[in-house]
């Protein structure tokens, strides 16, 4: 007993290394269920693994552990030809799983034939699995000025294939909004338009709503430094909101920095009821009915 009492304790630094990588407890299922409306379970899987540990089908695992908590949906995205074709494959052997596909932003201007690629994604978004084309749009913190034109002629050639097939647009804007906006009035936006992680301010949120898209609210609107976020979730109406995980990153607070998985979502949802004013029940039926109008049925 003496030399556990006079055994050095953990400084609050080696502590929040130590839980890096460990998943965040379960938190309290929520009243009614609601969906994931953008995930990455392959790089989850590969990256940080499945919460509760190793498992022989961890995707399996993943969707129980969320489904526990109210959390019966996922929709994993794509953000490149193999991810994309892999979600497509796991989609279609778990029906808890739908899929999106799509060239992320960061990744056209890294490819030596972006038409090959973009075939190759025009030929997954014919399968039926297959509920959106995203996550697609404009990002300049990675690939500076010199990306935008591949970025650009992506985003346009997705916008295409979500019109062509009837599916809806997921978009990634990172503080890209007025190229955004400006893209999808050159080309017509798709009947049903998402923006992945919101991150706009109130008045880009007014436009988006009055353009009839949808919101789909991240764990950053959980953040402390979030402030402008939360008055555009507050004057976002229920039946254009979803919410996501973005898994395995943005994990809402106050696990911030620990891995992000599906079963997270409560702890978002739960955060959204208060910044919007709506009863919990009631913001998880207008969530889950919005799910199934863009992504479903499952």
């Amino acid at each position: 007993m003496l030399s556990l009492m006079t055994e050095p304790t953990e400084s609050r630094k080696q502590r929040a290394a130590r839980r890096a990588g460990e998943f965040p407890p379960a938190p309290e299922p929520l009243p009614r269920p609601v969906l994931d409306s953008h995930t990455h379970l392959d790089i989850t899987v590969s990256e940080a693994g499945v919460p509760g540990g190793p498992a022989d089908d961890p995707v399996a695992a993943a969707v129980a552990v969320a489904a526990e908590v109210g959390v019966d949906r996922l929709v994993q995205v794509g953000v490149d030809v193999a991810s994309s074709r892999w979600g497509v494959e796991t989609a279609e052997a778990y029906p808890a799983v739908v899929a999106t596909v799509a060239l992320h932003p960061n990744e056209a201007p890294r490819l030596a034939d972006l038409d090959e690629a973009l075939r190759q994604i025009e030929a997954l978004a014919a399968r039926d699995r297959v509920r959106g084309i995203g996550e697609t749009g404009m990002d300049f913190f990675r690939t500076g000025d010199e990306g935008r034109v591949a970025q650009e002629e992506s985003f346009r050639a997705h916008i295409a294939i979500a019109k062509r097939y009837g599916k809806p647009l997921v978009i990634h804007d990172r503080d890209a909004h007025a190229d955004v906006l400006r893209i999808l009035d050159d080309e017509g936006a798709p009947e049903t338009v998402v923006l992945h992680c919101f991150s706009g301010d109130a008045e880009f949120a007014a436009e988006c709503v009055r353009r009839g898209y949808l919101l789909s609210f991240a764990g950053t609107v959980t953040f402390g430094s979030a402030g402008a976020l939360r008055e555009a979730a507050a004057l976002t109406p229920l039946d254009q909101i979803l919410v996501e995980t973005d898994a395995p990153y943005l994990t809402p607070m106050p696990h911030r920095g620990r891995p992000n998985a599906s079963y997270l979502i409560p702890v978002t949802v739960r955060s959204l009821a208060g910044t919007t004013g709506a009863d919990l029940d009631e913001l998880c039926t207008a969530i889950s009915a919005t799910g199934d109008r863009v992504f479903g049925p499952w």
